[in-house]
């Protein structure tokens, strides 16, 4: 039997771009908001796994965009639910903070210019699933999107235990002095090779940054004439060749560093 329990629905393009996922046989994947808390601010996370599994699986931390925690969060987290995965959308805003336009550019900037609490946000919702009774706290990892791919990078520059993190059209911040050398996550950087916000030279620097911390395992992907946002479905920006390609480069990420 195979069962589903979507909660809130997901826009029309989402569901058809979940479907490409199938369900496996024998599963029922349950999703539900959760509330959590980092230094008293309330936050609203996103949940999603097969309560049919009876054994601890290995989890993935999905980081939102610029606008919080919604629909291209909430169905990659379906997706990976899909996989065997328990997936948590974590909230790096605060519950009901789901900003749009130019809210959404001044949101995300607190942030970029306060690394450290980015850096906190993004743990609290790792321990959280760290804690989860559904998960294998020794095979973790983290993905973000946008804003919450920069956040997954800098998450991984703490040490954080993270089998593998991975970030989809994020930001590359480079530091001085460098901080790379602390990283104990695998790297996957997925990007377009048409984004702006993500020039060569930004590519070449973060490069050179880990090129000098030569134990860190990393992989950089940029896609023909994908732009920034090029996983987002329903935009003006979103090139499905390139999603389906990244999505596939995750799941063979997945797979290797969780066996």
């Amino acid at each position: 039997m195979t069962i589903e329990s979507h909660f809130p629905s997901l826009s029309p393009v989402h569901e058809a771009l979940l479907a490409q996922v199938p369900v496996r046989e024998h599963t029922f994947i349950e999703t539900e908001e959760i509330a959590y808390e980092h230094e008293g601010l309330p936050l609203e996370g996103y949940l999603a796994r097969d309560t049919q599994a009876d054994d601890r699986r290995p989890a993935v931390l999905i980081l939102h965009d610029w606008t919080g925690v919604g629909d291209n969060v909430r169905m990659r987290a379906q997706m990976l639910a899909r996989l065997g995965y328990v997936a948590f959308a974590a909230d790096l805003y605060g519950a009901g903070v789901r900003p749009t336009g130019e809210a959404a550019s001044a949101e995300a900037g607190k942030y970029y210019r306060d690394l450290p609490l980015l850096r906190a946000r993004v743990a609290a919702g790792f321990t959280h699933l760290l804690q989860h009774p559904a998960v294998d706290p020794a095979r973790l990892a983290v993905v973000g999107y946008c804003f919450g791919g920069t956040a997954a990078l800098e998450f991984a520059r703490t040490g954080a235990p993270a089998r593998g993190v991975v970030s989809f059209h994020g930001g590359l911040v480079t530091h001085d002095p460098s901080d790379a050398g602390t990283i104990a996550a695998s790297l996957m950087i997925l990007t377009g090779a048409a984004d702006p916000v993500v020039p060569d030279e930004a590519i070449g620097a973060f490069k050179d940054e880990l090129r000098a911390a030569p134990h860190v395992d990393w992989q950089v992907t940029s896609y023909s004439g994908a732009p920034h946002a090029f996983t987002v479905p329903g935009s003006d920006r979103y090139r499905p060749v390139a999603d389906a390609r990244s999505w596939r480069a995750l799941v063979c990420f997945l797979d290797e560093v969780f066996a």
